[in-house]
């Protein structure tokens, strides 16, 4: 797995649920983890959704995370933010309670239940103790199969979905994320802001909620992770007792095409009254199943993906020229994302474009050497099992192995296949895969002070 970029631009980028923890049938059976204890268990109920099991009976806790098929890829081209504004909407209001009644029925118990829109799917999320976990699965079966959307509380969320977006005009980081996904993501669903626009999210109507939620909201799309102090058996009962009568929508699930590769390299600049420049530089690439995954990532850790990396070291440590300097490789279902980023002072921004433009070259150029390529492997096998700390992460893990396929048997093969990648692997992929001349370049700064032509 790449490193994390920092929080606020992880935040900008939208990018959810796009980990590379991310594939090939999964048995049913517990399968081998990273040299430790199995992730746990697959099964399928008859009406096609999927659950995974993983028994942590440490903790009296159990963390219950959902992802369903219909993210904001399925969003109409003239009404982006609509799946977004569904899925928060989920909780307002079912055919048995109020919003207010699940906000104090969950809150009485201690625990939590939330939902929330994506890219490529939208998710819930429910945590509870032990003892709680029927109450806590009524809620999740209720606000999942059963909402109403009330009026009110539709023009009321539609209200704070607008004024978050209206605030987030406001982010720099947020405003170059927007810019840069429209430059290399080009006429594909990628491109679009999941919360939408002011404009866009004045043009849903409550109609237009109801409607997506009866086309978009299946079971054969849908997958749910238990883990905690439960049992596989257990969890398969309550499960099918809650979700076993629900039915797909007659029409089929959309299939939507890859995001293009190859789109010609564009620049475009935002002029704000700002000390200090926000900077995005990238391009569409390979997602998960491609086999330059695994060397993609190695090579993106070396480039940027740490304290050690080069860009770090030579930008910020060496230079002192910016406040921050990385590059991340986010693949997701229909499309991969390379991004390289820095925040720098306006002044500045044009040396440090020119250096990191230089260290893609280097990467090109020459191999990597053994200690360096060593370092990164290491870390990125070392680190992999620190994301499996808390129900959460696991649950968000074992999401993501379904969303892409990869068997529960992943973290062992993942360790396996970083520690394959050689020198020889990174620059071939380096020069498949990096080249600065064909990536795309997002500003938001005083152009003025930067030197850029507005």
């Amino acid at each position: 797995m790449p490193s994390r970029p920092p929080r606020r631009v992880a935040a900008a980028l939208a990018i959810l649920a796009l980990l590379p923890f991310l594939v090939g049938p999964a048995t049913g059976q517990p399968a081998s983890g990273l040299e430790g204890p199995s992730l746990g268990v697959r099964f399928v109920l008859p009406n096609g959704l999927v659950v995974l099991v993983a028994e942590r009976p440490a903790l009296p806790i159990v963390t219950v995370r959902v992802t369903l098929g219909s993210g904001a890829v399925l969003d109409p081209s003239d009404k982006p933010g609509l799946a977004n504004l569904t899925a928060l909407l989920l909780t307002r209001g079912t055919q048995a309670r109020t919003g207010l009644e699940i906000d104090r029925a969950i809150e009485f118990v201690g625990g939590s239940l939330g939902t929330e829109g994506g890219r490529d799917s939208s998710g819930a999320g429910l945590s509870v103790l032990k003892r709680d976990l029927a109450l806590g699965l009524d809620l999740l079966a209720d606000v999942l199969l059963r909402p109403t959307f009330p009026a009110a509380e539709f023009e009321r969320k539609r209200d704070e979905v607008r004024a978050s977006v209206r605030r987030s005009e406001e982010d720099p980081e947020a405003v170059a994320g927007r810019l840069f996904r429209r430059l290399v993501f080009p006429g594909h669903p990628y491109a679009a802001q999941v919360a939408g626009t002011e404009e866009s999210l004045g043009r849903i109507t409550r109609d237009d909620v109801a409607a997506f939620y009866a086309a978009h909201y299946r079971p054969d799309t849908t997958v749910i992770a238990v883990v905690g102090d439960v049992t596989a058996a257990d969890v398969r009962k309550a499960l099918s007792a809650r979700f076993g009568g629900w039915t797909a929508p007659r029409q089929g699930v959309p299939v939507l095409g890859a995001a293009a590769l190859g789109t010609p390299a564009k620049t475009e600049t935002v002029q704000r009254e700002l000390t200090q420049a926000s900077v995005y530089l990238g391009k569409a690439t390979i997602t998960r199943p491609h086999p330059d995954y695994y060397p993609l990532v190695v090579a993106t850790h070396v480039l940027g993906g740490g304290s050690a990396s080069r860009l770090y070291t030579r930008v910020r440590e060496e230079r002192g020229l910016a406040y921050s300097v990385y590059a991340y490789f986010a693949p997701g279902r229909h499309g991969g994302m390379f991004l390289l980023g820095f925040q720098s002072e306006n002044a500045r921004a044009r040396e440090v474009l020119a250096l990191v433009r230089e260290e893609i070259v280097r990467l090109r150029r020459e191999r990597v050497g053994d200690d360096e390529l060593a370092l990164a492997k290491a870390y990125l096998v070392g680190s992999f099992p620190l994301r499996m700390d808390t129900n959460a992460e696991v649950a968000s893990l074992l999401l993501g192995i379904e969303q892409f396929g990869l068997g529960l048997d992943y973290p062992g093969r993942y360790r396996r296949a970083v520690q394959a990648v050689t020198v020889d692997d990174v620059l071939r992929v380096a020069r498949a895969h990096l080249d600065p001349d064909l990536m795309s370049l997002a500003v938001v700064a005083n152009l003025r002070e930067a030197g850029l032509t507005p």
